[in-house]
């Protein structure tokens, strides 16, 4: 059985989104017998499949809708009757279902959500209580994550640019950003080279000082 403990230190040693994904949700399933588990932050929502992103929606989900309200962990039966659920989500890995907020500076930013099939025993408190806790320590590494990185924005570049600028300030080399969004890595090369003639520059340095310098005279948020 993991451990509670092993988790917590798992989450503090992640180096980013993408490793604290992996490479705890596996032990996260096992720790609450889970059919499923999913770590979603709402930025990379163009990520997600649409349709998952309809079932995921607080006007759809009674779950979602209690965690955008209440920024509090919940399972089904404190939001809805059972047979009510069987109609919102018909699919036997998700005949009961638990999700926790990742929250930032006082804002919803994600979710952590587990599902179980119909012969495995519904989430009780105690689940709702160690969730809580992973939930804290999730959040807390998504704060101190954004609080080392400094927004890039600037009205010159797209929402993709920005994307891309925001992954190499966090030292990503092209494949790696490729990965992380889907795209090929002649895409990111050609990306970087309108950026750098929007910007007027002829390096990723260089692209980054110039970025930093309009986020400061913007006087944007920390994120």
């Amino acid at each position: 059985m993991v451990a509670l403990h092993a988790l917590f230190r798992a989450i503090a040693q992640a180096k980013d989104e993408q490793t604290l994904r992996s490479h705890i949700s596996a032990e996260m399933s096992q720790y609450f017998t889970a059919t499923r588990c999913g770590l979603f932050f709402f930025h990379q929502t163009h990520l997600i499949d649409k349709a998952i992103l309809i079932a995921l929606s607080p006007q759809y989900n009674p779950v979602a809708r209690y965690l955008l309200e209440h920024h509090a962990p919940v399972h089904e039966a404190l939001v809805v009757e059972p047979k009510t659920w069987k109609l919102i989500c018909p699919r036997p890995d998700h005949y009961h279902v638990m999700a926790g907020p990742i929250v930032s500076t006082g804002k919803l930013v994600g979710a952590l959500g587990f599902t179980r099939q119909q012969d495995i025993p519904a989430f009780d408190s105690q689940n709702l209580t160690d969730l809580s806790a992973i939930c804290l320590h999730i959040s807390t590494w998504v704060t101190m994550t954004q609080a080392q990185h400094p927004p890039l924005q600037t009205a010159g570049l797209t929402s993709r640019e920005v994307e891309i600028a925001t992954l190499v300030a966090r030292g990503c080399r092209n494949a790696e950003i490729s990965r992380e969004l889907w795209i090929t890595e002649n895409s990111v090369k050609q990306a970087l080279k309108r950026m750098f003639r929007k910007l007027e520059v002829s390096s990723r340095t260089q692209m980054l000082a110039k970025l930093s310098t309009v986020a400061q005279s913007q006087q944007l948020p920390k994120w």
